[in-house]
């Protein structure tokens, strides 16, 4: 599967205007599971502002909608 670098920004809700990964999923992915959290497009846009990024701010953000 080939990255399309450019339609990936256009669709990236990261709201970090300096990350060196922005469009670059398969890093994203990386860098956030390395950290323990999950990249921005696992998340609401509000709960994405806030940077908590945890997978525990995925579970409760998701229990209370299901």
């Amino acid at each position: 599967m080939e990255c399309s670098l450019e339609k990936n920004i256009d669709n990236c809700p990261c709201t970090y205007s300096s990350c060196s990964r922005k469009g670059k999923c398969c890093e994203c992915i990386s860098y956030h599971l390395k950290h323990e959290e999950l990249p921005a497009c696992a998340f609401s846009q509000e709960v994405e502002k806030t940077y908590d990024r945890s997978f525990g701010r995925f579970v409760s953000e998701y229990q209370t909608k299901h």
